[in-house]
C-alpha cells in the first residue's frame, strides 16, 4: 500500500506559474505509473498528466500540454506536476494517483484505473 500526499497548489495569477509536489510513503513510488487528476466544483475528476514507471513516458491532456511538464524523482520518492502558463481554467483541486499494472498504457485516463489516491491540493488562478 502506498500513501499520496500532494502539496505546492495556492492561488497565483493567470500567466504564473505553480510546482505541485506528490511524496509518497509506504512504498517506492517507482513502482508505480502515477498520475495528476483535477476536479473544478460541479464538474468530474479529470486525467491531466501521467507518468509510467520504468521508463518513464509521459503523457498529457490536450489543454496543458506545452505548459505543464510531469516528472518522478525516485530518491525522494515524489512525483511533481510543473505548471506554466497558467489560465484560469486551470482552477481546480489537483489530486495524484498511483496505479499499476500493463493496462495504464491503455487506460491512463481512466480514474478507475488508479488505485490510490492523495487528498488533493487546491489551485486557484485569478483572471
Amino acid at each position: 500500500q502506498v500513501q499520496l500526499v500532494e502539496s505546492g497548489g495556492g492561488l497565483v495569477q493567470a500567466g504564473g506559474s505553480l510546482r505541485l509536489s506528490c511524496a509518497a510513503s509506504g512504498r517506492t513510488v517507482s513502482r508505480y505509473h502515477m498520475g495528476w487528476f483535477r476536479q473544478a466544483p460541479g464538474k468530474e475528476r479529470e486525467f491531466v498528466s501521467a507518468i509510467s514507471s520504468g521508463p518513464g513516458y509521459t503523457y498529457y491532456e490536450d489543454s496543458v500540454k506545452g505548459r505543464f511538464t510531469i516528472s518522478r524523482d525516485n530518491a525522494k520518492n515524489t512525483v511533481y506536476l510543473q505548471m506554466n502558463s497558467l489560465k484560469h481554467e486551470d482552477t481546480a483541486a489537483y489530486y495524484c494517483a498511483a496505479a499499476w499494472g500493463p493496462s495504464f498504457y491503455t487506460d491512463y485516463l481512466r480514474t478507475g484505473n488508479y488505485g490510490y489516491w492523495g487528498q488533493g491540493t487546491q489551485v486557484t488562478v485569478s483572471s
